[in-house]
């Protein structure tokens, strides 16, 4: 079941977004996502949360890729870029906690500002790691909370207000991806310890 209350918080935003993420925020971190992206392979590919589609310039040529988003709206906004992309993008309205597909699925999952926008990180990994092949990796481009004086307090003041409308600041992603059952490869600070890529990969067990 789709959590109706997050949908149309997205919903909400998705009119801004493009504004409020800017054109020097999206320069700014396109050389670090296409990096990150660089290592999609052949195969089956999710990408979760597609938002209105300003990650899609940054993805490698080629590729068939499942996009999901939890709002229409962003996915209605999203729509000429997914035209425009050099591959196939599968576009699908689908809640993170609840994923439709089955057991050991994909190849590889890739997300990017995600985990600071769903409401239980932990779980929406887990299901992640569900659909996940044994041994397939991981990838994230994210923001989140900081162990550093005066960021933290700060992060965590902004997030009482930023939640309400639009995500967390002060999330511990790296370590909800470990409590989900990921092995974590490797954290890249971006920014501070606040932006950063991670990679990990689904145990073989």
């Amino acid at each position: 079941m789709v959590d109706l209350a997050t949908q149309d918080k997205w919903n909400k935003a998705a009119a801004s977004l493009d504004l409020m993420t800017g054109t020097g925020e999206l320069k700014r971190w396109l050389p670090f996502k296409s990096a990150l992206f660089s290592h999609m392979q052949p195969g089956n590919i999710l990408f979760a949360s597609l938002g209105t589609g300003l990650d899609i310039p940054a993805f490698p040529p080629g590729m068939t890729i499942t996009a999901i988003d939890i709002s229409p709206e962003m996915l209605k906004r999203a729509q000429p870029r997914i035209n425009d992309y050099d591959g196939e993008i599968q576009a699908e309205l689908v809640d993170v906690h609840e994923l439709p597909y089955p057991d050991n699925h994909f190849d590889q999952v890739f997300t990017s500002c995600t985990f600071c926008s769903v409401p239980n990180p932990v779980a929406a990994l887990q299901a992640l790691n569900r659909v996940l092949k044994p041994g397939g990796s991981l990838c994230m481009f994210e923001h989140t909370g900081s162990r550093y004086f005066p960021f933290k307090y700060m992060l965590d003041f902004m997030t009482i207000i930023t939640s309400k409308i639009g995500p967390d600041m002060n999330r511990n992603t790296v370590g909800n991806v470990r409590a989900a059952g990921f092995e974590v490869t490797e954290v890249n600070n971006l920014f501070l310890d606040i932006v950063k890529t991670i990679k990990a990969i689904k145990p073989i067990n």
